[in-house]
């Protein structure tokens, strides 16, 4: 699919990743951005960009009624890109791990598998369109620090590729982006270079534009997925014929 003259909707899209893929998105001649956020107001920054262009609505993913509600104000969409995601640390073993786990399930994976099923349809009658999840390198290797995160991450790089062979008879693409660390407030304090927002989301964009469907968009992402991607691909291709 073309990005330019696309109608998108950017999940928290308030800061990070989110904002950069805001600012892409308008960079690459979108027609229309709905920014989402859990708080309205931390959207006006973001709505400054391209105040003719951009929509801010408030959005907590882990709300099927108000994944409903946004639905049913955008049936327009043809580009989803999930990009709202929570993480915590502490590994897995202190008083707090089964909370802070079921807070990142709730929203990194739920939370995007709610968002794919109420898209699907509005894609579908979009001609196909494409669903952006914005995963981690941390989808196949677990860094303990971030366990349950690690976790959480790697439940949705799962079900982003069942997905991708469900939604490919409606003409959607679904791809995945794998960065290393991203120059947030997330990553704060991780003692590795880090990849800047806006090129993690211009790379996805050039990838989604020449039909890739898997993003490492900086050297560390690179080198994690080096010797992993050919036999990984090859598995996912062999077993994505297995449909419901």
């Amino acid at each position: 699919m073309q990005v330019q003259d696309s109608v998108a909707l950017v999940t928290g899209a308030n800061r990070g990743i989110g904002k950069a893929f805001v600012e892409a998105l308008i960079q690459a001649g979108a027609t229309r951005i709905y920014a989402t956020a859990r708080n309205v107001e931390a959207l006006r920054e973001v709505v400054m960009i391209a105040p003719d262009r951009i929509t801010p609505i408030a959005l907590d993913i882990t709300q099927p009624n108000q994944i409903a509600a946004v639905v049913r104000q955008t049936q327009d969409v043809n580009l989803l890109i999930n990009n709202a995601g929570v993480a915590g640390t502490g590994g897995l073993f202190t008083s707090d791990s089964i909370g802070t786990a079921e807070w990142e399930m709730q929203t990194n994976y739920f939370g995007t598998l709610r968002m794919m099923q109420a898209f699907a349809p509005v894609l579908k009658q979009n001609q196909g369109g494409a669903i952006v999840n914005v995963l981690s390198i941390v989808s196949v290797v677990n860094v303990p620090i971030f366990a349950s995160y690690s976790a959480s991450k790697a439940a949705l790089n799962s079900i982003t590729q069942a997905a991708r062979a469900e939604l490919s008879a409606q003409n959607t693409q679904v791809i995945g982006v794998f960065p290393g660390p991203v120059d947030t407030a997330m990553s704060t304090g991780v003692p590795l270079d880090k990849v800047a927002p806006i090129r993690v989301a211009q790379l996805t964009l050039q990838a989604l534009e020449n039909t890739i469907e898997d993003v490492y968009p900086d050297p560390i992402a690179e080198q994690v997925f080096s010797e992993l991607q050919k036999p990984l691909k090859t598995l996912e291709k062999q077993f994505a014929t297995m449909l419901p």
